[in-house]
Protein backbone atom coordinates (compact mmCIF):
# COMPACT_ATOMS: atom_id res chain seq x y z
CA UNK A 1 0.00 0.00 0.00
CA UNK A 2 2.59 2.24 0.81
CA UNK A 3 4.62 2.20 -2.90
CA UNK A 4 0.57 2.48 -4.00
CA UNK A 5 0.34 6.00 -2.41
CA UNK A 6 3.91 6.51 -3.31
CA UNK A 7 2.15 6.43 -7.14
CA UNK A 8 -1.03 8.25 -6.36
CA UNK A 9 1.40 10.67 -5.20
CA UNK A 10 3.30 10.78 -8.07
CA UNK A 11 0.02 10.58 -10.51
CA UNK A 12 -1.64 13.45 -8.29
CA UNK A 13 1.91 15.72 -8.88
CA UNK A 14 2.00 15.61 -12.41
CA UNK A 15 -1.91 16.10 -12.73
CA UNK A 16 -2.15 19.18 -10.37
CA UNK A 17 1.21 20.79 -12.26
CA UNK A 18 0.15 20.34 -16.36
CA UNK A 19 -3.53 21.62 -14.58
CA UNK A 20 -1.54 24.72 -13.17
CA UNK A 21 0.28 25.72 -16.52
CA UNK A 22 -2.43 24.86 -18.53
CA UNK A 23 -4.32 28.23 -16.11
CA UNK A 24 -1.67 30.52 -18.02
CA UNK A 25 -3.99 29.65 -21.02
CA UNK A 26 -6.38 31.53 -19.84
CA UNK A 27 -3.84 35.28 -19.99
CA UNK A 28 -4.13 34.47 -24.12
CA UNK A 29 -7.46 33.50 -24.10
CA UNK A 30 -8.51 36.83 -22.84
CA UNK A 31 -6.29 39.01 -25.42
CA UNK A 32 -7.59 37.51 -28.01
CA UNK A 33 -11.53 37.87 -26.68
CA UNK A 34 -10.86 41.24 -25.91
CA UNK A 35 -8.78 42.24 -29.40
CA UNK A 36 -11.76 40.27 -31.14
CA UNK A 37 -14.30 42.23 -29.87
CA UNK A 38 -12.13 45.04 -30.66
CA UNK A 39 -11.04 45.04 -34.16
CA UNK A 40 -15.13 43.51 -35.23
CA UNK A 41 -17.30 46.27 -33.03
CA UNK A 42 -15.14 49.17 -33.77
CA UNK A 43 -15.69 50.90 -37.23
CA UNK A 44 -12.21 52.13 -37.54
CA UNK A 45 -10.83 49.01 -36.60
CA UNK A 46 -13.34 46.34 -38.47
CA UNK A 47 -12.58 48.35 -41.67
CA UNK A 48 -8.62 48.09 -41.37
CA UNK A 49 -8.97 44.37 -40.65
CA UNK A 50 -11.50 44.13 -43.41
CA UNK A 51 -9.27 45.82 -46.00
CA UNK A 52 -6.35 44.38 -45.09
CA UNK A 53 -8.26 40.57 -45.45
CA UNK A 54 -9.08 41.22 -48.61
CA UNK A 55 -5.87 42.41 -49.98
CA UNK A 56 -4.07 39.31 -48.16
CA UNK A 57 -6.83 36.67 -48.29
CA UNK A 58 -6.85 36.53 -44.55
CA UNK A 59 -9.78 36.78 -42.62
CA UNK A 60 -7.98 38.24 -38.81
CA UNK A 61 -11.52 37.54 -37.31
CA UNK A 62 -12.36 33.85 -38.89
CA UNK A 63 -8.40 33.00 -36.91
CA UNK A 64 -9.12 35.04 -33.69
CA UNK A 65 -12.39 33.18 -33.74
CA UNK A 66 -11.03 29.73 -34.07
CA UNK A 67 -8.31 30.62 -31.53
CA UNK A 68 -10.51 31.43 -29.24
CA UNK A 69 -11.98 27.87 -28.77
CA UNK A 70 -9.06 26.29 -29.59
CA UNK A 71 -7.15 27.97 -26.19
CA UNK A 72 -10.79 27.25 -24.01
CA UNK A 73 -10.58 23.40 -25.20
CA UNK A 74 -6.89 22.98 -24.56
CA UNK A 75 -7.66 24.87 -21.09
CA UNK A 76 -10.50 23.09 -20.57
CA UNK A 77 -9.27 19.44 -21.11
CA UNK A 78 -6.03 19.83 -19.34
CA UNK A 79 -7.59 21.06 -16.28
CA UNK A 80 -10.73 17.96 -15.70
CA UNK A 81 -8.19 16.24 -13.55
CA UNK A 82 -6.71 19.37 -11.61
CA UNK A 83 -10.07 20.25 -10.67
CA UNK A 84 -11.67 16.88 -9.39
CA UNK A 85 -8.07 16.21 -7.54
CA UNK A 86 -8.88 19.95 -6.04
CA UNK A 87 -12.60 18.94 -5.30
CA UNK A 88 -13.41 22.49 -7.59
CA UNK A 89 -16.15 21.14 -9.70
CA UNK A 90 -19.60 21.04 -9.19
CA UNK A 91 -20.99 18.55 -6.44
CA UNK A 92 -25.34 18.62 -6.29
CA UNK A 93 -25.11 15.38 -3.70
CA UNK A 94 -26.16 17.38 -0.76
CA UNK A 95 -27.17 14.18 1.74
CA UNK A 96 -23.41 13.43 1.20
CA UNK A 97 -22.15 16.76 2.93
CA UNK A 98 -23.80 15.22 6.31
CA UNK A 99 -21.96 11.90 6.40
CA UNK A 100 -19.39 10.76 8.28
CA UNK A 101 -15.53 11.00 6.52
CA UNK A 102 -16.13 6.85 6.08
CA UNK A 103 -19.01 6.79 4.53
CA UNK A 104 -18.04 9.70 2.21
CA UNK A 105 -15.14 7.71 0.97
CA UNK A 106 -17.05 4.68 0.22
CA UNK A 107 -19.47 6.72 -1.69
CA UNK A 108 -16.79 8.09 -3.73
CA UNK A 109 -14.77 4.69 -4.32
CA UNK A 110 -18.10 3.14 -5.53
CA UNK A 111 -18.99 6.27 -7.56
CA UNK A 112 -15.10 6.19 -9.21
CA UNK A 113 -15.36 2.56 -10.08
CA UNK A 114 -18.79 2.14 -11.28
CA UNK A 115 -19.37 5.40 -12.77
CA UNK A 116 -16.07 7.09 -13.68
CA UNK A 117 -13.61 4.32 -14.49
CA UNK A 118 -15.96 3.49 -17.25
CA UNK A 119 -16.83 6.89 -18.64
CA UNK A 120 -13.16 7.53 -18.76
CA UNK A 121 -12.27 4.29 -20.36
CA UNK A 122 -14.86 5.14 -23.22
CA UNK A 123 -13.76 8.82 -23.41
CA UNK A 124 -10.60 7.91 -23.64
CA UNK A 125 -10.59 5.79 -26.56
CA UNK A 126 -13.00 7.23 -28.68
CA UNK A 127 -11.24 10.29 -27.88
CA UNK A 128 -8.06 8.72 -29.14
CA UNK A 129 -10.06 7.26 -32.80
CA UNK A 130 -11.51 10.83 -32.96
CA UNK A 131 -7.34 12.30 -33.19
CA UNK A 132 -5.90 9.57 -35.06
CA UNK A 133 -8.93 10.32 -38.01
CA UNK A 134 -8.27 13.92 -38.00
CA UNK A 135 -4.70 13.17 -38.00
CA UNK A 136 -5.03 10.78 -41.00
CA UNK A 137 -7.01 13.08 -42.52
CA UNK A 138 -4.78 16.46 -41.91
CA UNK A 139 -8.11 18.03 -40.92
CA UNK A 140 -7.70 21.77 -40.65
CA UNK A 141 -10.37 24.44 -40.26
CA UNK A 142 -13.80 24.44 -41.80
CA UNK A 143 -12.86 28.13 -43.03
CA UNK A 144 -10.73 28.32 -45.72
CA UNK A 145 -9.80 31.68 -44.06
CA UNK A 146 -9.49 29.99 -40.19
CA UNK A 147 -6.61 27.91 -38.17
CA UNK A 148 -4.95 25.12 -39.67
CA UNK A 149 -4.07 21.84 -38.02
CA UNK A 150 -7.54 21.19 -36.73
CA UNK A 151 -6.30 18.36 -35.69
CA UNK A 152 -3.26 19.16 -33.20
CA UNK A 153 -6.32 21.08 -31.22
CA UNK A 154 -8.15 17.19 -31.09
CA UNK A 155 -4.92 15.83 -29.63
CA UNK A 156 -6.25 17.67 -26.58
CA UNK A 157 -8.68 15.40 -26.08
CA UNK A 158 -7.22 12.38 -25.14
CA UNK A 159 -4.30 14.01 -23.55
CA UNK A 160 -6.92 15.34 -21.46
CA UNK A 161 -8.52 12.10 -20.46
CA UNK A 162 -5.28 10.54 -19.59
CA UNK A 163 -5.05 13.01 -16.76
CA UNK A 164 -8.15 12.63 -15.76
CA UNK A 165 -7.61 9.13 -15.72
CA UNK A 166 -4.37 9.77 -13.46
CA UNK A 167 -6.71 12.08 -11.08
CA UNK A 168 -9.23 8.94 -10.57
CA UNK A 169 -6.32 6.58 -10.45
CA UNK A 170 -4.87 8.75 -7.52
CA UNK A 171 -8.00 9.03 -5.70
CA UNK A 172 -8.65 5.53 -5.81
CA UNK A 173 -5.58 4.36 -4.56
CA UNK A 174 -5.55 7.18 -1.56
CA UNK A 175 -9.77 6.03 -0.79
CA UNK A 176 -8.93 2.26 -0.59
CA UNK A 177 -5.48 3.13 1.90
CA UNK A 178 -8.35 5.21 4.00
CA UNK A 179 -10.73 2.42 4.06
CA UNK A 180 -8.31 -0.34 4.80
CA UNK A 181 -5.13 0.60 5.43
CA UNK A 182 -3.27 1.40 9.03
CA UNK A 183 -2.76 4.27 10.97
CA UNK A 184 0.21 5.99 9.10
CA UNK A 185 -1.58 5.16 5.85
CA UNK A 186 -4.64 6.29 6.47
CA UNK A 187 -2.89 9.89 7.45
CA UNK A 188 -1.24 9.41 4.42
CA UNK A 189 -4.21 9.31 2.77
CA UNK A 190 -6.09 12.18 4.35
CA UNK A 191 -3.49 14.28 3.46
CA UNK A 192 -4.26 14.21 -0.44
CA UNK A 193 -7.59 13.84 -0.25
CA UNK A 194 -9.67 16.91 -1.02
CA UNK A 195 -13.10 15.34 -2.00
CA UNK A 196 -13.94 14.81 2.16
CA UNK A 197 -16.52 17.42 2.64
CA UNK A 198 -16.47 18.29 6.68
CA UNK A 199 -18.44 21.49 6.78
CA UNK A 200 -21.75 19.59 7.85
CA UNK A 201 -20.43 21.23 11.19
CA UNK A 202 -20.18 24.68 10.03
CA UNK A 203 -23.26 23.61 8.31
CA UNK A 204 -25.45 22.83 11.57
CA UNK A 205 -24.11 25.64 13.44
CA UNK A 206 -25.26 27.78 10.95
CA UNK A 207 -28.89 26.27 10.87
CA UNK A 208 -28.77 26.37 14.42
CA UNK A 209 -27.91 30.10 14.71
CA UNK A 210 -30.66 30.51 11.65
CA UNK A 211 -33.00 28.84 13.93
CA UNK A 212 -32.32 31.26 17.32
CA UNK A 213 -32.12 34.29 15.30
CA UNK A 214 -36.11 33.13 14.24
CA UNK A 215 -36.80 32.27 17.78
CA UNK A 216 -35.56 35.32 19.05
CA UNK A 217 -37.68 37.45 16.11
CA UNK A 218 -40.29 35.80 17.05
CA UNK A 219 -40.14 36.47 20.10
CA UNK A 220 -39.60 40.24 19.47
CA UNK A 221 -43.15 40.44 18.08
CA UNK A 222 -44.71 38.65 20.35
CA UNK A 223 -43.68 41.32 23.22
CA UNK A 224 -44.45 44.05 20.56
CA UNK A 225 -48.24 42.83 20.06
CA UNK A 226 -49.04 42.28 23.87
CA UNK A 227 -47.07 45.50 24.73
CA UNK A 228 -49.23 47.05 22.51
CA UNK A 229 -52.33 44.75 22.90
CA UNK A 230 -51.96 45.82 26.39
CA UNK A 231 -51.59 49.85 25.82
CA UNK A 232 -54.83 49.05 23.66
Amino acid sequence: MDSALSLANALDGVTRWIGRKAGWLMLPLIFVIMFDVVTRKLDYTRLIFSEWGVQSGVSVSTILQDAEWHFHGALLLLSFGFGYLANAHVRVDVFRELLPRRRQAWLELVALLVMATPFLAVMLWYSTLLFDLSFEQWEGSDSLTGIGWRWAIKFFMPLGFVFACFAVIATVIRLLAFLFGDETQRRRATEGLEVFSDDHAALDEARRAAEAALAAERERERSHGHKHGGGH
